[in-house]
């Protein structure tokens, strides 16, 4: 069975992950990946304490979703399919504030996105 029949979990990415320098880096290979959006959201620039992501992704700004509730607010993306354990790399890819939390998307589908949510 390949990857991709393995991969069960949805990741929804609207920043680095969807770059393949870094989905190389965090999975070891390409992901293929859907475009979707996340209802009542906006981006928000915020600056990153992890150096250690700081020094992987090249940038200590960043983007990062700010819950607004408005229901005109959409922030797009890609929603990949990873597995457990790509979910797990990716937990441990992203900065330490970050957290991973399921959301439901503007297409009904529900997945895991990360959060900046401050200590």
């Amino acid at each position: 069975m390949s990857i991709e029949e393995k991969a069960t979990e949805n990741l929804f990415t609207y920043g680095t992950l969807q770059t393949e320098s870094v989905q190389l880096a965090t999975f070891g290979r390409k992901l293929v990946g859907t475009p979707d959006g996340l209802v009542g959201y906006s981006l928000a620039m915020i600056q990153i304490e992890d150096q250690e992501f700081v020094a992987l992704s090249g940038a200590a700004h960043h983007r990062n979703l700010h819950f607004t509730g408005n229901t005109s607010d959409i922030v797009n993306g890609i929603v990949f399919k990873v597995t457990g354990n790509e979910l797990e790399q990716s937990d441990a890819y992203e900065p330490a504030e970050y957290k991973r939390v399921r959301v439901e998307l503007q297409s009904g589908m529900d997945a895991w996105v990360y959060l900046n949510i401050p200590q």
